[in-house]
């Protein structure tokens, strides 16, 4: 039996995979993950993930030095979402920003039916 066997991965073979900082708790990404790029990020020491736009492995700062670096790997309750604790090496966000969560929603007020 593999370490992903249990997991639930959707009928794209993806499984959604948050990324949070293992200092500050910080949510700095969401990303996706095939088989793939699971194995690969629980067995080096970068993340990986399954691009959906390219279709295709996807190592996090490869291109751009912002490497994560895995201190963690865990499964939600019901096997299908990851949560990976990581050390940034720089912005997450493609924007230059420290994590893609940025960019605050207002809550709208009850509108009487």
């Amino acid at each position: 039996m593999g370490l992903t066997d249990n997991l639930k991965f959707n009928e794209k073979g993806l499984i959604p995979a948050i990324i949070q900082d293992a200092d500050t708790g910080e949510v700095l990404m969401l990303g996706y993950m095939n088989e793939e790029s699971l194995r690969r990020t629980l067995s080096g020491d970068d993340v990986w993930f399954y691009s959906r736009s390219r279709q295709e492995l996807w190592h996090k700062g490869a291109t751009s030095g912002n490497y994560l670096k895995v201190q963690s790997v865990w499964q939600d309750c019901d096997s299908d979402t990851i949560l990976v604790k990581a050390h940034p090496m720089g912005p997450v966000c493609h924007t230059g920003n420290k994590t893609c969560f940025f960019q605050t929603l207002t809550k709208q007020e009850k509108i009487n039916p």
